[in-house]
């Protein structure tokens, strides 16, 4: 009989798919939406700290209420007001739906992490996915500067907690292995790859920045892949959860392959509903079937940089090969 079940972060999930954190996971009604779907684990929305001063600042600037006396109580009672959403949110969800609910936080300052990690912990989510990016754009500025702040943030946030911690990261450092190692040293369990942030275009037209695409594309995948298969083999007894470009199944079984442990969904929710869930679980379990295998664990990782029967070809950058053996 297959068994899809696995672990991640030390928590026991019926099968790798987690929906990742978005606007499809910032109420009840859609989290048990997901879990009846057939999703392992849920990533709820981040909680930005950026967004909360931007609503105070908002507030502030209202001509209709500009007490200047009350900016500091104003201020307060904006951020009470949603980091109370949020922690009643992860309170609800743990009645309410029985898939592990990974709370997801994005902050600017470090006494802001402790104090929301700190909260999360006490409202009963079942581990924290810190949702770092500095964008390291400063002339003079060094990438051990930028990486320094992801280890202090991800060491004192671990050490003010009890329940794991994953850093979900961009792919945007000079040697992201170098990085991961770093966030495992500092406390991290785990390490989720890649973020996909906001992306800007121009509108040539009206001559004004714009929004970029929003969802990623299937071929988004082959970043990811490439980094999970060389992280696995290279750090071992650390986590993966593999997310951006994953629209179809068999990237799920690929992501697997290379050693990730779990596969983060979103773009394809967006798109094609939670029906794909039931679909990926049903194609993963004919593949199990046809290769003979019965758990996760025993293709996990069977690709990876460490096991890969021609390992040179996640280290290769050029198309030599490729470009030679066409006429």
């Amino acid at each position: 009989m297959i068994n899809l079940e696995t672990e991640y972060l030390g928590l026991n999930l019926r099968n790798p798919l987690v929906a990742s954190s978005s606007g499809l996971t910032n109420s009840i009604y859609k989290l048990e939406a997901l879990e009846k779907s057939g999703i392992g684990a849920i990533v709820l929305k981040s909680l930005f700290e950026e967004q909360m001063m931007a609503e105070v600042s908002n507030l502030l600037n209202n001509p209709e209420g500009d007490y200047p006396e009350a900016s500091d109580y104003v201020a307060a009672y904006v951020k009470s007001r949603s980091v109370e959403q949020y922690l009643n949110l992860i309170h609800e969800a743990r009645q309410s739906v029985s898939v592990p609910i990974i709370a997801s936080i994005n902050c600017f300052s470090m006494g802001e992490w402790i104090k929301l990690a700190k909260d999360i912990e006490l409202a009963g989510a079942d581990a924290i996915e810190l949702n770092i990016f500095f964008l390291n754009s400063g002339v003079y500025a060094s990438a051990l500067e930028y990486e320094q702040q992801y280890y202090k943030i991800t060491k004192e946030v671990s050490a003010s907690v009890s329940i794991p911690v994953a850093v979900k990261i961009s792919p945007y450092f000079s040697n992201t292995i170098t990085v991961v190692n770093g966030l495992k040293a500092n406390g991290a369990k785990g390490v989720v790859l890649f973020n996909k942030f906001y992306q800007p275009d121009i509108d040539i037209q009206k001559l004004s920045l714009v929004s970029g695409e929003v969802f990623s594309h299937k071929h988004d995948f082959y970043q990811t892949l490439r980094w999970v298969a060389l992280t696995s083999g290279l750090i071992s007894k650390f986590d993966i959860s593999a997310s951006t470009g994953v629209h179809e199944w068999e990237s799920v079984v690929k992501m697997l392959l290379a050693g990730a442990s779990t596969v983060q969904l979103c773009s394809v929710l967006y798109q094609q509903g939670n029906g794909i869930v039931s679909q990926f679980i049903t194609c993963l379990e004919e593949w199990m079937n046809q290769q003979g295998f019965n758990n996760i664990a025993d293709y996990k990782g069977r690709l990876n940089l460490g096991q890969a029967s021609d390992p040179v070809v996640y280290e290769r950058s050029q198309f030599m090969r490729y470009y030679a053996s066409r006429d």
